[in-house]
């Protein structure tokens, strides 16, 4: 077995290949290397720490001021912005957890997300007259961005008489997201 010693590797042609074994090969790392693969980030996911009253029937954009992790600082304001050189796929999700004050009041419920200040993609649950207390939109897009677009979440809900909020904590109303390719 022979050992190569190099601070750096690259192809003959410039944007060109370079292959590092075979199909089915192994590379194990020696005791104390460490592995930078830059995947999966930009990434984010923040959550609301107080409820929010929503008005009625109407689209509210969702104040999420608790980071859990913010990898490129592209999260602020409640919103992710794409920053300089990070244009491409990304996947995001979120949660609206919608309430009322009295049981049976709850019409529908709304998440979306707005892309660049309009809304991009909505789920909406209607209960058909059989109204409920509370309600847990789940939403998740895949979107091609280019830098500086931005994605922000939104709730509502429509209900018969009381004041609609949009629940507090990181397993009712949340926003995650993270690149997925170029």
């Amino acid at each position: 077995m022979g050992t190569i010693k190099t601070t750096n590797i690259e192809p003959i042609a410039d944007n060109g290949t370079v292959t590092l074994g075979s199909s089915g090969d192994t590379f194990t790392l020696g005791s104390g290397v460490t592995q930078t693969i830059a995947v999966n980030t930009p990434a984010f996911f923040a959550y609301s720490a107080s409820d929010q009253n929503l008005t009625d029937n109407t689209y509210s954009k969702l104040t999420l001021g608790t980071e859990v992790f913010d990898t490129n600082g592209a999260f602020a304001s409640s919103r992710f912005t794409v920053p300089s050189g990070q244009a491409g796929k990304y996947f995001f999700y979120g949660s609206v957890r919608t309430t009322t004050g009295s049981d049976t009041q709850l019409q529908d419920s709304y998440g979306a997300f707005y892309l660049n200040g309009s809304r991009y993609l909505e789920n909406r649950m209607n209960f058909n007259n059989n109204y409920v207390t509370v309600s847990t939109n789940l939403i998740h897009v895949v979107l091609d961005l280019n830098v500086a677009d931005y994605v922000e979440l939104y709730g509502a809900a429509n209900t018969t008489s009381s004041q609609a909020r949009a629940q507090a904590n990181e397993k009712s109303t949340n926003f995650g997201g993270y690149k997925i390719i170029e």
